[in-house]
């Protein structure tokens, strides 16, 4: 674990929240605040608005540079767990906020600049600071990937991760698209899974609504992530 540093901040950011498919990845990166216009001018931005080739070029170059970096992946049984059991407002929301916690209580700096899940960004804010192990101010906003370099450069960390998680589930399964629910492709290798195993493959979320659309609902309160990347 690193030590603060007043001379370091914090961004941390999200990917595949809202997939049915591998795991949900929380990326992080500490960095002095000087670099936020080196990461500008190096192109870094919210990883949704760049291609695949260039968040892989800017994946290498981030983690060259940054004093130190996380990306810590929730996997699909865990997400389960927490959308059953929460209640509705701490459901999703609250696990990442334990996960953004972690990551910055592993990255040095005392302010930490978080893309808020929770439409209400001081509860989010406050759920993450229930779980700090030393003291750091949250700030806590939406489109913070968009906003603060930092932010983008986390964003862009854990979108690189998560898309290798997937790439090799499809190595290994079989071609399921995109993971997203939005995704016919995916729908249809759903539907083709359950009628050969009769059972969901083990690398998806159970709890996700899709699942009533193709005949097997786990059970009422399933959820649905935002389709963010």
């Amino acid at each position: 674990m690193k030590g603060p540093s007043s001379k370091l901040i914090i961004g941390t950011d999200d990917a595949g929240r809202g997939c049915i498919m591998g795991p949900l990845c929380i990326g992080g990166v500490s960095a002095p605040p000087s670099m936020e216009k080196q990461f500008t001018e190096m192109g870094v931005k919210d990883s949704k608005l760049l291609t695949p080739e260039s968040r892989e070029r800017l994946y290498e170059r981030i983690k060259e540079i940054v004093p130190d970096s996380l990306v810590l992946k929730i996997m699909p049984r865990e997400v389960d767990e927490y959308v059953r059991h929460r209640k509705k407002h701490t459901k999703l929301n609250y696990l990442e906020a334990i996960y953004m916690a972690r990551v910055i209580n592993e990255l040095a700096g005392d302010i930490a600049y978080v893309d808020a899940s929770d439409t209400d960004v001081k509860r989010y804010a406050d759920q993450i600071e229930e779980h700090l192990t030393r003291r750091v101010k949250i700030v806590s906003t939406h489109f913070a990937d968009r906003i603060f370099p930092v932010v983008s450069a986390a964003s862009i960390l854990a979108k690189v991760e998560r898309d290798a998680e997937i790439a090799a589930l499809r190595s290994k399964y079989g071609d399921f698209g995109s993971g997203y629910p939005s995704d016919s492709r995916t729908i249809e290798f759903l539907e083709g899974w359950m009628e050969e195993h009769d059972e969901a493959p083990p690398f998806s979320r159970l709890t996700w609504k899709t699942w009533r659309r193709i005949g097997k609902a786990e059970e009422e309160g399933g959820t649905q992530g935002k389709l963010d990347g």
